[in-house]
């Protein structure tokens, strides 16, 4: 039986900030799109770059509240890593003509931090406190990546203990 996959894996820097919706049936959708840039020197050894934009689409689920914290979290020039699958799509619009949207729909998201390093934890990555981060547990890998900054709280002193068994 032949296998196929769908992912893509993406870091880079929001251009505005997420738009937010609720459909007719309730469910919150956020959309931002997310901007890659390359580097790279032609033959003459000049500099060249290019930025690929991205449509990110963000849903929540039954297990998942992703697009709330897109919502809370997300701003204009944050720097995400984000992993989900491609879609395409296409519409009628009011003319009649054919319209075509790539989007990535993505089921995990990592706040890394602001392009000018703005983040609260070493190297600019940012973390949801800790109550939110609780709520979202559940959005696939992206709750745990949220939630992994979280303070030790149901083993307040684990950290305190200075006699372990590490060996470094």
């Amino acid at each position: 039986m032949s296998r196929s996959l769908n992912k893509v894996t993406l870091i880079g820097n929001l251009g505005s900030d997420p738009e937010v919706r609720s459909t007719t049936g309730g469910n919150r959708v956020a959309t931002f799109s997310l901007a890659t840039s390359r580097s790279w020197n032609d033959q003459s050894g000049t500099k060249q770059e290019k930025t690929e934009w991205h449509r990110c689409v963000v849903w929540n689920t039954k297990s998942s509240q992703l697009a709330d914290i897109v919502e809370r979290y997300v701003k204009k020039g944050d720097k995400l890593y984000v992993e989900g699958r491609i879609e395409y799509r296409q519409w009628q619009d009011k003319e009649g003509q054919t319209k075509y949207s790539t989007e990535i729909n993505v089921r995990e998201l990592i706040m890394l931090g602001s392009p000018k390093g703005g983040g609260d934890m070493e190297g600019g990555a940012r973390r949801a406190p800790a109550s939110k981060a609780k709520a979202a547990a559940g959005a696939s890998g992206a709750a745990g990546a949220v939630a992994a900054g979280e303070d030790f709280e149901e083993f307040p002193g684990a950290l305190e203990d200075g006699d372990d068994d590490l060996p470094f």
